[in-house]
């Protein structure tokens, strides 16, 4: 009677220790079928289609501080762009300097007061001269905010005789604002300043 007893309570133990692996086990397996579920949405969620030319490409979301220095050459660039490009249509002129402005603060409107108030973009119109830049670079000092920038970029004097090309490095610190249609990457140059721009040839047009 005692050995039945004893093979019983061995047989409970077995069948307990049995069911808590079960329990156990079941539990490693929802879990990672849990994690594995999350990691996936996470992924999705992570992929953005944006629609080009009718077609879906296929584009990736991060975090904005791997893409800061990114970002933050880019604003120069496209800065430097509509304050520089310009043609002989005074519409064309104050569309790329009001898209100009909205990325810079108060020493980029001084500037263009100045230029304007001199008669620069006047001329521009009358001598059917246009401007163009290309930005080669622009160095990033991530370091310390706001972010001081240096650009180094080159400009073309297009006249109806000749073309000149100019040099241009200019320096100035970025600060963080909200983004908006304006100013999509969300930043502001601010103490905008020209260190030299000087002639480096003319060339007569053919």
């Amino acid at each position: 009677m005692f050995q039945k007893a004893k093979n019983m309570d061995t047989a409970f133990r077995q069948v307990r220790l049995f069911c808590l692996s079960v329990v156990i086990a079941c539990t490693l397996i929802c879990g990672a079928v849990i994690y594995s579920n999350y990691k996936s949405t996470a992924y999705r969620e992570s992929r953005i289609y944006v629609l080009a030319s009718g077609k879906a490409i296929e584009a990736f979301a991060g975090d904005r501080k791997e893409n800061l220095p990114v970002e933050a050459r880019d604003h120069v660039r496209t800065f430097h762009k509509y304050f520089f490009t310009l043609d002989p249509d005074d519409k064309v002129i104050q569309s790329n300097i009001t898209s100009a402005l909205y990325l810079a603060d108060g020493s980029a409107r001084s500037l263009y007061e100045s230029l304007k108030e001199n008669n620069y973009y006047t001329g521009l119109i009358s001598g059917n001269i246009s401007q163009e830049i290309e930005v080669d670079s622009v160095a990033l000092d991530m370091n310390a905010y706001p972010y001081h920038f240096r650009c180094w970029a080159t400009q073309q004097i297009i006249r109806p005789s000749s073309i000149t090309q100019r040099n241009l490095i200019t320096e100035g610190w970025l600060r963080n604002v909200s983004r908006s249609d304006n100013n999509p990457h969300g930043f502001l140059i601010e103490k905008w300043n020209t260190l030299e721009n000087r002639d480096l040839k003319t060339e007569p047009r053919h």
